[in-house]
């Protein structure tokens, strides 16, 4: 038996139709509505016919097992055949799901039994923790057999600061947004199923909105919400070229007859999304590994090229995340993944280069003006070999970190580093991430030749500096939204839209107005201008509600002296006289080192198009 455990905020069912083996249901069994469930995807397959009693015991106790772990107030048996290529007959699968219910029953829980055979819609909304999602293999073994070989399998956690790894329900919390990941990791928050604030501001700001004519989980974005990410793109791009990494472009889709492939893909699991039609079995790739490692298995590699950096913007990388987690920029089936992956001869230069990884990414949070929070997590046979290491990596963070360890590797990587910003509603935001990759140089094939002409596979680190561009808008929303409770909120002058507005207080100010639009625009400054009929109270509070960091009021004084502008500043909300060029300067000094575009509307607020 196949089972996927799923700790949900909500289920949703409704029955369609029937098929040739549903069984008989009542008219309430049609459709149902569960809170706070575990929901037990389960698929009975023919090994389970030799004995289906063992199987439904040992099915029982895992699910109350780690329904106990959660503590979910319902458990929901959804049978959902897709979790296994050799399914048992239906009788005695129908047979085996009632057993299960029944047996469910005498632990004093509230169980239901999703109607078998039947053709379902459903919704799904997954909480998100980490223990949210676990897929079991369940046997005719003895429960207790299984209990033994995985005994110890589980993650420890610690707080780990100035070389020590504290318990984390000791540890005295000076840092809410610690605490916070903390719980979360530990699938202790609780979540209170409204929507992250981000979504209405995305849409308010007119940045981005659900596309209603594709699939779940991809955007439309309009031109401000554009050019913030094509400014996010290029920051990354000069970020990680100035380190040495060479751009490249790959393809978007691959095939799964390449082992190699396929072997990867299989650690994304039902996340894949898969292309149908055609004569072969292709998969939208989920980040850009693929095409890096298929240039670095046709390269020629020497010792003295390592360490080398390969990068490239994933526009688009995809995976199936569940219906019911999608939401707004946070989760997506289709987003946009910086992706760098460095190639080191051996661990001490992966190290190495994992420590000036840190740096890159720390920066990032400071450009964006974001904190993050930090994961560390080590296989336990890592830790043992490197603590030293591991201590000198977490002190670069410069304030505790989380301390995630492994009892044994389970994925490609034996130590990765995540950080996470913390949205409005307590909950992480997944940025930046680095991965020491042990596994990928010999599946792909990827080798060097060192200073004595042998043939090695290299380690790859893989690296996201900021994370997807999606979740770094989300990050800087979400930080407005808890920003609003004490000061106005705005994003980084260099993501501004509009970085100035120029508002003639009336039509015969239009022309000066325009004047020194022009010239602020030539210094390469977003500007444009507020030349509505509108009074000038209403034109300012235009201006607060699209964020504008800078607003110039244009009246007769302004046209009649030339020098000096009174200028409002959105951050500090003070009104500040000063020259046109001493506002330019001032700007471009805020700015220094961060990428340009120009202003992707028209300059004239009147002539915008109403998105």
């Amino acid at each position: 038996m196949r089972i996927l455990l799923i700790h949900s905020d909500h289920l949703k069912y409704q029955t369609k139709s029937k098929t040739r083996i549903a069984e008989e249901i009542s008219e309430e069994k049609k459709e149902g509505q569960f809170e706070n469930a575990l929901v037990v995807f389960t698929a009975v397959e023919k090994e389970d016919e030799s004995n289906p009693e063992a199987v439904v015991e040992n099915a029982v106790k895992e699910i109350i097992d780690v329904s106990g772990k959660l503590k979910a107030e319902n458990i929901v048996i959804y049978p959902y055949a897709h979790l296994s290529s050799s399914l048992g007959a239906p009788d005695a699968a129908k047979k085996i799901l009632s057993q299960m219910e029944s047996e469910l029953l005498t632990w004093d829980v509230p169980v239901s039994r999703v109607p078998f055979g039947w053709y379902k819609s459903f919704e799904v909304s997954c909480k998100g923790h980490p223990l949210s999602e676990l897929s079991r293999s369940i046997t005719t073994e003895t429960v207790a057999d299984e209990k033994e070989e995985s005994e110890g399998d589980e993650s420890k956690f610690y707080i780990l600061t100035d070389g020590e790894l504290l318990n984390t329900d000791d540890y005295s919390y000076h840092n809410a947004d610690l605490k916070k990941l903390v719980d979360y990791e530990l699938g202790r928050g609780e979540s209170t199923g409204e929507e992250p604030p981000h979504v209405k501001l995305m849409r308010e700001k007119k940045l981005a909105d659900y596309e209603p004519s594709t699939d779940v989980g991809h955007l439309r974005w309009y031109p401000k919400g554009s050019l913030i990410r094509d400014l996010l793109s290029d920051y990354v791009y000069t970020l990680v070229t100035d380190r040495g990494a060479m751009p490249v472009e790959t393809p978007i889709m691959y095939d799964l007859a390449d082992e190699a492939i396929r072997v990867h893909a299989e650690k994304f699991g039902e996340r894949q999304y898969r292309l149908g039609g055609g004569k072969k079995d292709l998969m939208l790739r989920f980040a850009a590994c693929f095409g890096a490692f298929r240039i670095l298995a046709d390269s020629f590699l020497t010792w003295k090229n390592l360490p080398v950096g390969m990068y490239e913007l994933s526009t688009y990388s995809f995976r199936l995340e569940k219906k019911g987690e999608v939401v707004g920029l946070k989760r997506l089936r289709g987003f946009t993944m910086p992706d760098m992956h460095t190639v080191c001869a051996d661990i001490e230069q992966s190290l190495h280069e994992f420590e000036s990884q840190i740096e890159m990414c720390k920066s990032t949070g400071e450009d964006l003006d974001v904190n993050y929070e930090v994961i560390f997590r080590a296989t336990a046979d890592f830790m043992e070999e490197n603590r030293e290491w591991i201590n000198q990596a977490a002190a670069r963070i410069g304030k505790p970190v989380l301390m995630e360890i492994l009892p044994e590797r389970k994925h490609y990587w034996i130590c990765k580093m995540d950080f996470a910003a913390i949205d409005a509603l307590g909950r992480p935001i997944e940025n930046p991430t680095i991965q020491i990759d042990v596994e990928s140089g010999e599946r792909f094939k990827i080798t060097y030749i060192d200073s004595e002409e042998k043939e090695h596979h290299p380690f790859i680190l893989h690296c996201s500096p900021t994370g997807s561009i999606e979740r770094v808008i989300c990050s800087l929303l979400e930080k407005s939204a808890v920003d609003m409770k004490e000061k106005a909120p705005m994003l980084p002058l260099w993501l501004s839209p509009t970085q100035v507005r120029v508002i003639p207080i009336a039509e015969r100010h239009n022309e000066y107005a325009h004047k020194l639009a022009l010239e602020i625009r030539d210094a390469r400054i977003r500007v444009d201008v507020d030349e509505r009929p509108e009074t000038v109270g209403k034109k300012i509070r235009n201006a607060g509600g699209a964020w504008v960091p800078y607003v110039i009021v244009i009246g007769d004084r302004e046209m009649e002296d030339g020098s000096e502008l009174t200028v409002n500043v959105r951050e500090t909300g003070q009104k500040i006289s000063m020259g046109l060029q001493e506002l330019i300067d001032v700007i471009h000094l805020e700015t220094k080192g961060m990428p340009y575009r120009p202003l992707p509307l028209p300059m004239d607020i009147s002539r915008r198009v109403n998105f």
